[in-house]
């Protein structure tokens, strides 16, 4: 087979059939430095590895907002996010997140609320069955909106719309549409609290996130539109709530390997936050990423012509086991050994993160798995017969049962003997 033309069938379907494994399985099937394929009808190129993450990310090779499909900016982005731009105005833009996310006092500051939210939150789950996603996703939200500036009362619906945005982008039906509605709630929300603050009839906290996506200026120089002003709150405080997923992924990892709980008991940071990187690694989370190429390309003797949507393999590189030793273990201790590379570890994409498109969010996220990750170890419970299964042809993955925990019992002091969960 001629590897410079793409196949004539449409590979969609089988996406959707093997969800996580398509990609992965694709590469296996061939010796080429790429993998050709149609998606939507289109011809896309498939990238994996480290050199491949540099290259896509390079805004020469490769732009990100052409590709962006709708139904995922209608659900997971927004339409008018940071994610659909490039060049100089994705720059101005990523500056206003950088400066919200990654500053030292702001994360310390998020994590400190959301670990407050998660202690409360224990002792009203003690003696009761609870399920570990849900309850998860309920602490985050109430701890990053008071953090962001938001006023939210019972965190319950907010937190249900936000893991709908989450676990309706990447399948048709509806699941779908409920992430559909449950944005345009959000947006509709947060676009009258924009023009309320705006008009001086709510006050948004001083430094807060909420004044800063108010007060910002695009590289035009002007505000901010209502909903964009929406799309982006929504993109500091959905982000933040999808950590539900990582801390099951935990409980769940916890429950594989309960020798970790007394390591991550140890107070050892450093142990902790490899805890966190090999969640990151090793659960499934975003498949891949995609963009366009912007002129005619050719990537290791292979030409990309102009407009090839063009998918890097962040599921199938996390997994690689030229990069990875023994990649399906669950190992934390290997990156106590090595820490991560930018351009190997690459969950929630890669590249530079000032400039490019690399998630500004990621720090929050190692820092909140790291205070999460021994709170949760420091949990008593039973697991009750329950479905702990993770099916990769589901794009989200998340554990099916949401990780059911019966009598939760008060947390053990962090440095006493540790009963492993029954």
């Amino acid at each position: 087979m001629n590897q410079s033309r793409p196949p004539i069938a449409d590979s969609s379907l089988a996406l959707l059939a093997k969800g996580y494994a398509w990609l992965p399985d694709r590469r296996r099937r061939t010796d080429a430095p790429l993998v050709r394929t149609r998606l939507m009808g289109q011809h896309a190129v498939v990238l994996h590895g480290p050199e491949a993450v540099r290259f896509f990310y390079d805004e020469r090779h490769v732009e990100r907002w052409t590709a962006l499909p709708g139904p995922v900016l209608s659900t997971l982005f927004g339409h008018g996010a940071v994610h659909t731009l490039d060049g100089r105005d994705h720059r101005v833009r990523k500056e206003m997140f950088l400066s919200l996310l990654t500053g030292a006092e702001a994360v310390a500051g998020l994590v400190d609320r959301v670990a407050a939210e998660w202690d409360e939150a224990v002792e009203s789950w003690s003696g009761r069955r609870v399920v570990l996603f849900d309850e998860t996703s309920r602490v985050l939200t109430k701890g990053v909106c008071q953090w962001a500036g938001l006023v939210v009362e019972d965190p319950g619906p907010l937190a249900r719309d936000l893991v709908a945005m989450v676990d309706g982008f990447a399948t048709p039906g509806p699941r779908h549409w409920r992430a559909r509605r449950a944005r345009a709630r959000c947006e509709a929300w947060l676009g009258r609290l924009v023009e309320d603050v705006r008009a001086g009839a709510v006050a948004a906290p001083a430094g807060s996130v909420l004044e800063g996506i108010v007060r910002h200026r695009d590289a035009d120089g002007r505000p901010l539109d209502p909903h964009t002003a929406a799309v982006e709150l929504l993109n500091v405080i959905r982000p933040t709530v999808a950590v539900c997923w990582f801390v099951t992924y935990a409980a769940h990892a916890l429950r594989r390997r309960p020798d970790l709980r007394e390591r991550l008991l140890g107070d050892d940071p450093a142990f902790a936050v490899a805890f966190a990187h090999e969640l990151r690694r090793f659960y499934p989370f975003a498949p891949f990423v995609g963009g366009r190429a912007v002129t005619d390309l050719e990537w290791k003797g292979e030409p990309i012509p102009s407009g090839t949507l063009v998918l890097l393999d962040l599921y199938g590189q996390n997994h690689d086991p030229a990069l990875w030793n023994d990649p399906y273990a669950f190992e934390p201790q290997r990156f106590l050994a090595r820490p991560p590379e930018g351009d190997e570890l690459i969950p929630q994409g890669g590249g530079d993160r000032d400039a490019g498109h690399r998630c500004p969010g990621e720090d929050v996220t190692i820092a909140l798995l790291r205070a999460l990750g021994p709170r949760l170890a420091r949990l008593e419970y039973d697991v009750p017969e329950q479905d702990l299964r993770i099916p990769l042809n589901r794009m989200p993955a998340r554990v099916r049962s949401g990780f059911v925990m019966d009598a939760v019992r008060v947390p053990v002091p962090a440095h006493g003997a540790v009963r492993a969960a029954s």
